[in-house]
């Protein structure tokens, strides 16, 4: 029950990260334009704190989940 609660926390702070993410935002961006298409982008910042957040909460969700699995709860 435990890592369940854990896990649904882990997965909410993980859809607010990905939300809070910027790519192309703005009317411009959904028509392709903004960054002039270039295909690599430095992060800075709160923008690099926010990207290695994702990935750090993104294993731990799939190790949560890996290891429920194997459990058998």
């Amino acid at each position: 029950m435990f890592i369940l609660f854990i896990q649904v926390v882990v997965s909410i702070a993980l859809i607010v990260l990905i939300i809070l993410q910027e790519r192309s935002a703005g009317i411009s961006g959904i028509f392709g334009g903004g960054d002039g298409g270039t295909l690599y982008q430095t992060r800075r910042g709160v923008e690099r704190i926010i990207f290695i957040s994702t990935i750090v909460l993104a294993i731990i969700f799939a190790g949560l989940a890996i290891f429920k699995l194997l459990s058998g709860n």
